[in-house]
């Protein structure tokens, strides 16, 4: 089992990257979103929830996703919770079951400032891009999602995302063993990874031939 972890700022195109890698090793792989994990806010009055840093690393449950990717490795199947951006809360009563597989993506803005996470990965990518690019990438998915308007988004994005992608993001590309500029545009950079996951999968299966 390999573990891939999959980083970048807020509309950075790690989706898409996700996509094209999911894509291209049919059916061998599960995705496991940092979003998934943010701490649950049930318990505060809504006008509380709203204040909430999406983009702080203080607002993951990094102990339950750091313990679900560990029982995956170990071969069981996880129930990952639901979160809801508009709730800002996680479901009590649903969760999605989650099977193991030979990858497993982690993907998230913040996954790399987390190092017991890091620790648990064979190979970390970070997807760069421009500024601009990100920006509008990001207005598009918040008008789309989370039910702001334009200038809502822009002022999200000017008091929070990008101080926050300064402190936080950006300085984690330095643990990344691969970076991919222009996201998932990069055709190029997109198959020389599968090529490389798909030799350490038949590293790793030769291994586990040779000792039964």
């Amino acid at each position: 089992m390999l573990v891939i972890g999959i980083a970048g700022g807020s509309g950075s195109g790690k989706t898409t990257v996700v996509k094209a890698i999911t894509k291209q090793l049919s059916g061998r792989v599960i995705v496991i979103p940092q979003d998934s994990y943010y701490k649950d806010s049930s318990h505060l009055p809504m006008e509380e929830r709203q204040k909430i840093n999406f983009d702080h690393p203080d607002a993951i449950d990094w102990k339950l996703l750091c313990n679900q990717i560990r029982e995956l490795k170990q071969g069981k199947t996880i129930q990952q919770p639901i979160y809801s951006y508009l709730t800002c809360s996680r479901s009590k009563t649903e969760t999605v079951t989650v099977e193991p597989a030979d990858v497993i993506i982690v993907e998230g803005i913040l996954i790399f400032t987390c190092k017991e996470l890091r620790d648990q990965m064979n190979i970390k990518i970070f997807v760069d891009a421009d500024s601009d690019d990100r920006l509008m990438r990001i207005i598009v998915r918040d008008m789309a999602e989370r039910g702001r308007d334009t200038e809502a988004s822009i002022d999200h994005y000017c008091e929070t995302v990008k101080p926050m992608h300064l402190q936080f993001i950006e300085p984690s590309k330095r643990y990344a063993d691969i970076i991919i500029p222009q996201g998932g545009h990069n055709k190029v950079a997109i198959d020389v990874i599968t090529a490389t996951v798909e030799k350490a999968l038949a590293e790793m299966a030769e291994k586990k031939k040779k000792k039964k």
